[in-house]
């Protein structure tokens, strides 16, 4: 098993050698009808793993499944509504592409499959929950997802808009509920000195990942756009940017940025990004710059991009393989 750890996270890192220093084409569409998502995922590029390297089955309809993470034992493959997510975005952006019947009803399929999985509740409005153990932050699942449930809330309003289908809506209505309730509640919210702080990975202590706290303010930046009027949509949109400002700070080492901020006692005192998640966030801070002027984010931006050089990433790799060897993935 631990060969089999070592094989898997070297070829990790040589994949992470290779990408690109920009992560995605940006789009900065801010009008009511939602079209190309914020990064432009192309369907092929996804769909063969080079972006979700996980995927590695689908469904009958075309729904993928991921491989489950190489410190996951006795399950190998679970949907996981955050890649479903953004493969749905993908095949949304070959429909606008190709305008064809066939592919807006592949895209619909994906807005069925969080219609058909939407796991409602009277206190907690609808989640997607991933049925998959999380063995680095101690949960045993299943757990919900801010993110998760902002690729619902993105996938579902595309659909509504272009069938007109108000089930569409409404499930995604009610998935800005969990934005609203404390993590500990069954919410995706940890209370933070920073401010609210929408989680990627819940778990009894704060996870605080970064790239996953981003992706999801675009899902409420989505119903934002939609229904401009919506109050809840704009106060979870608002208090994210705050946080996001204040918090940002405390992800820089000085020669990297952090992949997430958790304290547990049984997580590595610092986990760096990796070259992968370094590039995406320069790509996603300079999204939120251009999405709310906020100089802050084009600031953090060109530090973490100039932080990405040969004797960083060395310096980087060293720190990886302690945190990597504290939770158990080497």
């Amino acid at each position: 098993m631990k060969i089999k750890k070592i094989f898997f996270m070297g070829v990790k890192f040589l994949r992470d050698l290779n990408r690109p220093k920009k992560a995605y084409e940006l789009n900065f569409d801010m009008s009511r009808e939602l079209g190309y998502y914020y990064f432009k995922f192309d369907e092929q590029r996804v769909a063969s793993g080079k972006d979700q390297r996980l995927i590695k089955r689908f469904d009958k309809k075309g729904i993928p499944l991921n491989e489950t993470y190489i410190d996951v034992e006795n399950q190998e493959y679970v949907y996981f509504p955050i890649s479903i997510g953004q493969l749905g975005i993908a095949v949304f952006h070959t429909y606008l592409h190709t305008k064809s019947e066939i592919d807006k009803r592949r895209f619909l399929n994906f807005a069925d499959w969080f219609v058909e999985n939407a796991n409602e509740n009277n206190e907690l409005g609808v989640r997607w929950l991933t049925n998959v153990p999380l063995p680095a932050y101690k949960n045993n699942g299943p757990w919900q997802s801010a993110f998760s449930q902002s690729r619902g809330i993105s996938i579902l309003l595309r659909a509504f808009q272009i069938t007109n289908d108000k089930k569409y809506f409404k499930i995604a209505e009610k998935a800005l509920i969990p934005f609203t309730k404390k993590v500990s509640e069954g919410g995706v919210v940890a209370e933070t000195k920073w401010g609210n702080f929408y989680e990627e990975y819940t778990a009894s202590v704060p996870t605080l990942v970064l790239n996953g706290m981003i992706f999801s303010l675009c899902g409420i930046l989505d119903f934002c756009r939609v229904v401009p009027e919506s109050k809840i949509a704009k106060k979870i949109f608002e208090d994210g940017i705050t946080t996001l400002k204040n918090i940002l700070p405390e992800y820089d080492l000085g020669y990297w940025s952090r992949y997430n901020l958790c304290k547990a006692e049984w997580y590595p005192a610092i986990d760096p990004a990796t070259i992968g998640y370094q590039r995406l966030h320069v790509t996603q801070l300079n999204l939120m710059y251009n999405l709310t002027g906020e100089k802050i984010f084009k600031d953090y931006a060109i530090k973490f991009s100039n932080q990405d050089n040969l004797p960083n990433i060395i310096k980087m790799y060293k720190s990886k393989y302690q945190a990597l060897r504290k939770i158990g993935r080497l």
